[in-house]
């Protein structure tokens, strides 16, 4: 086929075309050692097409480089299956963004109730780790889950909701420590493997509000938080502090959270 046929038949442009035969994906036929002109067998339409619909979900050079050359069908539909959970992953996170917009531009935010307590020293049991921004949601289901099997087989009582702490590096600088505990009970010693450990939680001021629902109103009450704290305290650098109430986020829609500023508060 020559690659006029060609692109009509795969509806890919000459660009597109070289840039496939660039990267390895799709190597025409033959090519003219003389003027370059490509021509391509009737059997790469099928391949094309697949390169083509594979890219309009935004599937990496690499992922479908891993499909094309999958030796068998069941790899190949792992490589595609990995792809669709991130795809559901970032849907997600875009209607959660379109909602949060929506009700910026509604102006119908409810106000956020704000308090301040001094939350005591406390025993927990947890996972610290210094991870990447980009990795937190899979970092977070995993430390979940190690940690609930920990605090089941541990010497110790849980006496509070799982919480989070996170460090401001993880959000200014895309890196920086991650915390999950569970708090328990001061009595007993418990026996641990794997990442989890017993340490205490230092006492902190903070600026406390809760979010009920999806993750745009977790980021409303964050957003509340930073202003409240701007005009009536000092923000600390010490790690923002979460209790998960109801739920946990990225698990329940319906997930009721905590949120702690660390502050130094000007006055009573």
């Amino acid at each position: 086929m020559t690659i006029g046929d060609f692109s009509r038949a795969t509806q890919l442009t000459a660009k597109a075309l070289r840039f496939y035969h660039g990267e390895g994906l799709l190597t025409p036929a033959s090519v003219d050692v003389d003027s370059g002109y490509r021509r391509y067998a009737a059997h790469q339409v099928a391949d094309a097409q697949l390169i083509r619909s594979l890219r309009s979900l935004d599937v990496s050079v690499d992922d479908i480089r891993k499909v094309l050359t999958a030796p068998d069908v069941a790899s190949r539909a792992l490589v595609l299956a990995e792809h669709a959970d991130r795809l559901e992953a970032q849907l997600h996170q875009t209607s959660a963004s379109l909602r949060t917009l929506r009700g910026m531009l509604e102006q119908s935010e409810p106000p956020v109730d704000i308090s301040s307590r001094r939350q005591p020293a406390a025993a927990v049991l947890g996972i610290e780790q210094t991870i990447e921004l980009r990795d937190l949601g899979s970092w977070f289901r995993g430390a979940v889950a190690e940690l609930r099997a920990a605090v089941e087989s541990a010497d110790a009582r849980q006496v509070g909701p799982l919480g989070g702490a996170w460090s401001n590096a993880l959000f200014l600088e895309e890196r920086g420590a991650a915390t999950l505990f569970a708090p328990i009970s001061d009595a007993g010693a418990p026996s641990l493997a794997g990442r989890v450990r017993s340490f205490t939680l230092p006492a902190v001021e903070l600026a406390v509000a809760t979010s009920r629902g999806a993750d745009e109103s977790v980021s409303a009450v964050y957003g509340a938080l930073g202003e409240h704290v701007a005009r009536h305290a000092l923000s600390i650098d010490a790690p923002l502090r979460e209790a998960y109430l109801q739920g946990l986020p990225g698990f329940d829609e319906e997930a009721v959270i905590e949120i702690g500023w660390p502050i130094f508060r000007l006055s009573g």
